[in-house]
Formats: C-alpha cells, structure tokens, sequence
C-alpha cells in the first residue's frame, strides 16, 4: 500500500491523518510490520478543518462554540482523546471541569413551565423530587427484576420505559436524547446510541448489574500523563483555552510540520472510482490516486460520489439520515442566571423546537471577557423537530432564530435584558440519527467492502458514534486494522 487518501478534514479525518503519520514514525523507529504508506493525502471540501468543532474567538478574548463545548474524559475513548491532546503539546491549555464544580453537580430539566434540578446523590435518589412522581431509587430497584428482551434492537424510549418506567423515559431520557443526538428517542436505536445499557441487559439481564459488575466498551488504551491526571483529580470533562477548535487546528499544524502528509483544502470530491490499479479521486481540479481511502465523510456525502458499482452500499450509505440544528450564541451584561449549573434541556412535550440552554459561563468562565463581568449562553433548537417547528432550514432566518432564543431565555430563565451579543450559526445535517437496525446497516455495509475486497474505510459520526471521543477513535481503529499501529 502506497497512497492513503482520507476523505473529509473534520475530527474524524485529522485523527486517521494524524495516526496514520504516527505510524509511519513508529513503524521507521521499530521496524514493526507491516510496511505504512508512503504518502498520506487529507481531502478537504472547505476552507478550513476541523469540521463541526468550531469556536467564535473575538478580539477582547471571550469564546463561543458553535459546536460541541466540552469533551468528557472517561472511558477508554476519553482517555485516547486525552493522549493525543498531550502528544500536540496541548496539557497546558486544557480547561477542566472537575465532578465536584457546580456544573457538574447541577443540571436542569425545564418541566411544567419551570426549572428542576436533577437528582444526584444517595439523597436524591431517595426523595421524590420534582419533576417525578416517585423516588428514583423505586424505579432502579425494581429494574433488577425486568426480564431480558429478546429483540435485536430498541427504541430508546422503548427500552427505558420497560425497564425503568415511563417516567423517567418521557422526561429524562427524552431531553438527553434531544441533548445528546438533537434527537427523538422513540426512534433512535439503544443499542447504537447507549451500547452499554444494551450490553448490561444482554449480558447481566439488568442495568443495575451491568453497571456494578461491568458491561461496557472491551477497548484499551494505556493512559498517558494527561490522562491519568484527570482521573486523579476527578475531571468531568474538559475545553481548551482557545476552545475546541484548538485541537483539530493543532492536528492539523502537526500534519503539515510532520511532512508525511499532503494536505489539499477547498477541493470537494466529485466522485471515485475503482479498478484494480486503486481509487481515482476527481476533484474539482484534477485527480488523486490511492491504493486505500479512509472516507470521514458524512455518510450521504459519500453515497453521493461512489460508482455505480457499489450501488448496494450506496443505498445504505443513504439511509443514515442527519438533523439540523440552529446554534444561538448570546452573550449578556453582569451576571443574569437565577441558578448555577451546566445548564437546562427540555423534553418534546415542554417544547418540541427547544432542545435546551447550556449556561456556558458556569462551567467555563476562562472564555469570558476577563475584563467584564459578563454571562454566555448557547441555546440549541430544532434538530428531529427543526422542519415541523421552523420550516425549510434554506428560509428560516438568523433573526427569527435569534428572536426565538431570547424569548426562550426570557420565558425561562427571567432574563428580561437584551443579549449585548449574540451569533446565529445554523449547523445543517450536523447529526447523524442511529435510528432502529443502525448498527445491523453498519455491519453490512462493511461486509459488502469486505466481500468485494474494496481498500475502503468508513471512520466518523455517521457511522460508531456522534461523540468527538467516539469520531477520534475511529479514525485510531481504521489505521489500526489496516496496519495494526
């Protein structure tokens, strides 16, 4: 193998990039088989990488994320993540956000027209607290006695309320779906979007065990300082100085001073082929030859530009739907929360447009001005709903958008001031959705490139996982199987 072009600069391209590189350093130094590519070459369609990770810095230093804004440290994903930000030189940037912040502790559900802290703790499993009818505890007690489902897959809310009540399905595992996947838990697949909860049934016959005795993710990664560090202090999860767009920004000034990697920015693909000389690449301005493409595209996009010899995984590709979602950074005079916490989500049946606000200066006040007390805000809104709620995402406008998010702050959390900033990102087919049979969809895609021998990699959210961590370590697995580094 002499060519390996990587489709798609987001984090899921940079990472297999940046691995790829590493391998080709650590097989020169050990000798260690088999033989790495000779050239690497990340394709990019836009102007910059990074993809979805995306941060707002404004001259008086205050940040604003577009894109996710904190990456949780646990598990051997989160641990991965952490050794590649101490190999860029990045520790001393990191922002951390410890279990034991208020942020951590304090999170919100917005019910009945008002704000509800989240239960925590022995003693808030024990309580009835609002907005359930019934101490938690009840309903994990009683879990343990639920039988097993035989069924190969789940809606989420399906399977929480089996096993935990309805409840907790129609309110809290409703507005994490909606905060976690923009998404409608009553058609997102639980063993593609929670894979632990779905082991710990089928492996323990209940989550309380799984959980006691372990059922998750069978991946190991040696942590590095970084990384054990932070399980020390007991992180929750972490930012970066210059916010998140740190990190791809720093893989990707890696790949150009390693000098083993060919960077081309601003040339979408226009489609590929395939014969038993390799891939040819059509850009807009020419082609590129590779004997192996790994594609972090997202998945419609790479159905798009395959030939028609791969219909079959074409119409796979096409059925991994994604959701839009608007993004209203705001930005407000003095400090305006009535509590303090990570902020609020919302089910469908409060607010089916509003998924929730995420009170970014509690868990990260480094990105404030440092010379002004000010509060950042981040509304989110739309995602399974923004079509029926906002109409055609090419009409909807900044400032109706905007408009809706203040009134939201306003209704919700009494802010009766005008925001002194704000920035109106609308973040198109952002998510993948994991509906029913995902990962049944993803097995067979992936048997198809095997059973016709196709030098072909699929990495990135649309296929094992929306989270940064998650889009990272496929990029790791893909140079892994290939050359086992």
């Amino acid at each position: 193998m002499r060519t390996v072009a990587v489709l798609g600069g987001g984090a899921g391209g940079l990472a297999a990039s940046y691995y790829l590189c590493r391998s080709l350093q650590v097989t020169k130094e050990t000798c260690t088989p088999p033989t790495p590519p000779s050239q690497v070459i990340l394709i990019e369609s836009s102007s910059r990488f990074g993809g979805w990770l995306k941060s707002t810095r404004r001259p008086d230093s205050a940040v604003f994320e577009q894109g996710p804004r904190g990456i949780r440290p646990a598990g051997a994903v989160g641990q991965n993540t952490l050794n590649m930000v101490d190999d860029l030189g990045l520790g001393r940037e990191v922002l951390p956000v410890l279990y034991s912040h208020v942020a951590s502790k304090n999170r919100f559900l917005y019910v009945n027209g008002r704000l509800n802290r989240m239960p925590s703790g022995l003693r808030g499993l024990l309580r009835t607290t609002p907005p359930f009818s019934r101490p938690l505890l009840y309903s994990l007690a009683s879990e343990i006695l639920v039988k097993k489902s035989k069924e190969e897959d789940e809606s989420v809310h399906s399977f929480v309320s089996r096993r935990l009540g309805q409840e907790l399905a129609d309110l809290a595992v409703d507005s994490l779906c909606r905060g976690v996947f923009a998404g409608d838990c009553r058609k997102l697949s639980v063993r593609s979007c929670f894979p632990p909860l779905f082991k710990a049934e089928q492996q323990m016959g209940s989550l309380i065990l799984g959980m006691l005795l372990g059922s998750g993710s069978t991946a190991t990664v040696t942590p590095g300082p970084l990384a054990k560090k932070a399980k020390k202090e007991s992180w929750a999860q972490w930012s970066l100085r210059g916010g998140l767009e740190t990190l791809p920004e720093s893989i990707a000034e890696y790949l150009q001073r390693s000098g083993k990697a060919e960077i081309q920015k601003n040339a979408p693909v226009k489609n590929i082929s395939h014969s038993e000389l390799g891939w040819k690449i059509q850009l807009e301005d020419g082609v590129v030859s590779a004997d192996h493409i790994i594609s972090a595209l997202p998945a419609k996009a790479l159905a798009c530009v395959l030939p028609p010899s791969c219909q079959s995984l074409t119409q796979m590709l096409q059925d991994v739907h994604a959701v839009t979602v608007a993004v209203v950074n705001l930005e407000y005079d003095g400090s305006i929360l009535p509590v303090q916490g990570f902020g609020h989500l919302l089910p469908s049946s409060e607010d089916k447009g509003l998924l929730g606000v995420v009170y970014d200066s509690v868990p990260f006040p480094e990105h404030n001005q440092p010379d002004r007390e000010t509060t950042r805000l981040t509304v989110m809104m739309g995602g399974a709903w923004f079509q029926e709620v906002f109409g055609d995402p090419e009409s909807v406008t900044s400032e109706h958008l905007l408009k809706q998010a203040c009134e939201a702050v306003c209704c919700q959390l009494g802010v009766k001031a005008a925001p002194i900033w704000s920035h109106v990102s609308l973040q198109r087919d952002c998510i993948p959705q994991y509906y029913l049979g995902h990962s049944q969809r993803v097995e067979s895609m992936r048997s198809f490139i095997r059973s016709r021998n196709l030098p072909l990699s699929l990495v990135g959210s649309s296929f094992d996982g929306v989270s940064v961590n998650d889009v990272i370590f496929s990029g790791r697995a893909a140079v892994e199987e290939l050359f086992g580094v």
